[in-house]
């Protein structure tokens, strides 16, 4: 049972590598035959065309096919959403096909890694499931990389906001307007919340207002202390209150919860550093110090 099983692997692995590479051929071939009328047409009209009828497969239709699916299936605005908190420009689209991509790497390799099995003499049915199972952990493994950098930019954004707040009130003490404040900190700086500086400068140089522009950075940022600092901020500027004195209570108050953040954090990690205390130091130090004596009365001294 074994070596047909065996044979049927090596063909399927055989003629695999044959047409990929049949493939690759192909399509590195030049096209001898012009392109149709149609085809040629279907850019200038894409319109008033039915684009999906007229362009080949490429990645652009492929996008705008993806993008209608995620549109129809829903969870594009949570996408996007999680997208934004993340600071990445891209949409729930280009999100998707590079989830597919992963997706069509991990059922590859689980179809190698099936392939190797069977070669190697030990096939078992259960091993027909590596497929789908890497298939499925590669399409995870974006949404999990994309969490993780929203957790990493909130925490950054969280740590910077003290500095820049600090920053801005100095810069309104030294008698420079709101405006120029922000624009100094954001030529300066460097940084995630920076960066969020940077773009609402341009906005105001575009025509948005500071205020509208600065609502914009609590918006991307998504992060509940750089919503209330600019909230304040921008009531202040509304109603004509002293900014200074606002963005130094801000700062402080960021600087607060900073300490309380830090303090817990550090209560985390003291439990954390118990674990290899207990489960690795903790027995070899044991294992040292009651060795040498059971060895001694092993051996009858």
């Amino acid at each position: 049972m074994t070596a047909p099983i065996t044979e049927l692997a090596i063909g399927v692995l055989l003629g695999g590598t044959l047409g990929l590479g049949a493939c690759l051929v192909l399509s590195a071939w030049p096209r001898w035959r012009a392109a149709t009328l149609d085809r040629r047409i279907a850019p200038y009209l894409r319109d008033v065309a039915d684009p999906m009828g007229l362009t080949p497969l490429t990645p652009v239709r492929v996008r705008a096919v993806l993008a209608s699916l995620v549109a129809r299936i829903g969870g594009a605005a949570a996408l996007d959403e999680r997208l934004r908190r993340a600071g990445l420009a891209q949409d729930a689209a280009t999100f998707r096909m590079r989830q597919l991509l992963w997706a069509a790497a991990g059922l590859l390799s689980g179809a190698l890694l099936v392939v190797a099995i069977v070669v190697a003499g030990s096939f078992r049915a259960p091993t027909l499931v590596l497929p789908v199972v890497t298939a499925a952990v590669a399409w995870g493994v974006p949404e999990l990389l994309l969490r993780r950098r929203a957790q990493t930019r909130a925490r950054q954004l969280t740590e910077e906001l003290p500095t820049i707040l600090e920053f801005l009130a100095l810069c309104l003490a030294a008698g420079e307007g709101v405006f120029d404040a922000v624009r100094r900190v954001a030529s300066v700086g460097n940084g995630e919340l920076v960066g969020l500086l940077r773009r609402a400068v341009l906005a105001v140089g575009t025509g948005a207002t500071l205020g509208d522009a600065l609502r914009e950075v609590a918006r991307d940022a998504h992060v509940p202390a750089v919503a209330r600092a600019v909230d304040q901020i921008v009531a202040a500027i509304e109603r004509g209150a002293p900014l200074a004195q606002v963005l130094q209570s801000q700062a402080q108050d960021a600087q607060e919860e900073a300490k309380r953040v830090l303090i817990e954090q550090a209560g985390r990690k003291e439990i954390a550093m118990l674990f290899p205390l207990v489960l690795l130091i903790l027995p070899l130090s044991v294992l040292i110090a009651i060795f040498p004596g059971v060895l001694m009365l092993r051996l009858g001294w």
